[in-house]
């Protein structure tokens, strides 16, 4: 019976480690920067140069006046002309703070409505299907001392976890 017990305590670990890994690989883009930025006055092609957006792990964040402001998925030809009906999709969910998850590599294309468009509230966003690999860094003597973040959080996530799964056990 312990070795049951073992074997569901290892097997809910494993899938909150699964869980943890995909939320930490997710990243969320605030478009235009900020929590709204999808106003006129931003340079959001500009912005969407400066971004890097890859397939599933790519959110965008819409933060706009709800009572002025709408998100609508469009193609090409209707970003291009400013044309808001016949959209892909109404990103719009009523609040003025929308989520969109970027699902494949393609460009997707959004603009505002009711005018706002003309006035440049609309973004083109290129998503990649993996990011390019990085350039390698320069070499640099180290004293070994300096660890990034990301590998120090990793190493204290399993050594907590190793320690709650051999408590567990030994009880």
């Amino acid at each position: 019976m312990e070795v049951l017990s073992f074997n569901k305590n290892m097997l809910m670990m494993m899938m909150m480690m699964a869980m943890m890994w995909n939320i930490a690989k997710s990243e969320l883009h605030y478009v235009g920067g900020n929590k709204f930025g999808w106003i006129p006055g931003v340079n959001l092609t500009q912005w969407s140069l400066n971004e890097q957006f890859v397939v599933g792990e790519s959110w965008l964040y819409f933060g706009y006046d709800r009572h002025s402001f709408n998100v609508l998925e469009v193609n090409q030809t209707s970003y291009e002309k400013c044309i808001d009906t016949g959209f892909v999709k109404n990103v719009t969910g009523g609040a003025g703070r929308d989520v969109f998850q970027l699902s494949e590599a393609k460009t997707y294309y959004f603009i505002s409505g009711g005018g706002f468009c003309w006035q440049g509230v609309k973004v083109a966003v290129n998503v990649l299907d993996h990011l390019p690999p990085a350039p390698a860094p320069a070499p640099k003597e180290s004293d070994g001392s300096s660890i990034s973040s990301t590998f120090q959080i990793y190493h204290s996530l399993v050594g907590v976890i190793l320690v709650l799964m051999f408590t567990s056990f030994l009880m």
